[in-house]
């Protein structure tokens, strides 16, 4: 790109002012002095690189110094030439301040142009990885949140149940305790950020478990696990909030007792999760302010996927559905 600037620059100037011997000056220094540009200004941002110096103020010495370097190219040049070519008439058009000037100006420009070509690039790429770490750093921190959103009272609701079936169901209070042990361990245990269905729907088994004995005969749980969907990957947890909001706003709600149905498929390329209530249905407004859970699905929907996934919600009298759709990546069960 600098070569066939600078040739552009030489055709065109030559054309306009025909001066063979100034066209030769501008050559010899450009044929010198762009080997050293790029070889000094490569050296000099790899030595900014390896020392973590301030970029800005290096560049604008940088640009200072090859700037005077080619002025002291071009007035040298143009000794050499008239040196060489004592016979040659020379039209007197610049005089040594103005081969200077235009060489300090070469310099500049073509210091100017490298920085385009490498320097810009690298800067953009930069700022592109640090976007691209805060926002894998946000990621996790939300899914900490997530994965630390077992509310206080769920808690405590839990461990209340648990004391009351201890002289009445002890059975049932140890199979409690067990499924409240394995839902903490999971929820705190470090891991990846995907996981199959399998996996997901093993977790809100116990979940939904713990949910039944809590609110016996007002609660019932579905699994519909449609054929090839326990390998698909999806994010860490990312069912739960949803099967809370069915299970709050939804089931409980109906007198008599709810239900929840998980249902799974592959649509072609396409996991699909529904997760449906029998509740009296919500209304068709925007997400209300403080809904964690469907804010948080979404987002970590568009981190992952960007457009690829989504989340809607479809509701009518007595009958919710959140629907979450996603490319469909297949893992190993474990």
């Amino acid at each position: 790109m600098m070569i066939g600037i600078a040739l552009l620059q030489l055709g065109t100037e030559y054309l306009g002012t025909r001066d063979a011997v100034h066209l030769l000056c501008r050559s010899l220094t450009l044929l010198v002095g762009l080997p050293l540009l790029i070889g000094g200004a490569s050296a000099v941002l790899g030595w900014m690189e390896r020392h973590r110096h301030r970029l800005v103020p290096s560049l604008f010495v940088a640009a200072v110094v090859s700037g005077l370097c080619f002025a002291g190219l071009l007035w040298a040049s143009r000794r050499v030439t008239l040196a060489l070519l004592p016979h040659h008439p020379v039209r007197q058009q610049h005089g040594g301040g103005d081969m200077l000037r235009m060489g300090f100006m070469m310099g500049v420009t073509y210091f100017a142009l490298w920085a385009l070509a490498f320097v810009l690039p690298m800067l953009v790429e930069d700022v592109r990885s640090r976007v691209l770490e805060a926002e894998k750093l946000r990621a996790q921190a939300e899914l900490a949140q997530l994965r630390s959103h077992l509310e206080p009272h769920f808690l405590l609701n839990t461990l209340n149940a648990i004391a009351g079936l201890v002289t009445e169901d002890p059975r049932q209070a140890r199979r409690l305790i067990g499924s409240l042990g394995d839902l903490l361990r999971d929820s705190i245990a470090p891991g990846n950020e995907m996981e199959t269905l399998d996996a997901q729907i093993e977790w809100l088994r116990r979940y939904a478990q713990i949910l039944e004995t809590r609110h016996t005969g007002q609660l019932a749980f579905h699994w519909e696990i449609g054929d090839g969907t326990p390998r698909a990957l999806l994010p860490r947890l990312l069912l739960q909030p949803l099967v809370e909001n069915a299970v709050k706003h939804g089931a409980l709600m109906r007198a008599g007792g709810g239900e929840i149905t998980v249902r799974t498929k592959l649509d072609g390329s396409r996991l699909v999760v529904t997760i449906e209530d029998n509740g009296p249905g919500v209304a068709k407004a925007a997400t209300r302010p403080g809904a964690f859970g469907l804010a948080s699905v979404r987002r970590r929907l568009a981190l992952r996927y960007a457009e690829a996934g989504s989340l809607r919600l479809e509701s009518s009298s007595g009958r919710t559905r959140s629907i979450v759709e996603l490319p469909a990546e297949l893992g190993a069960i474990s």
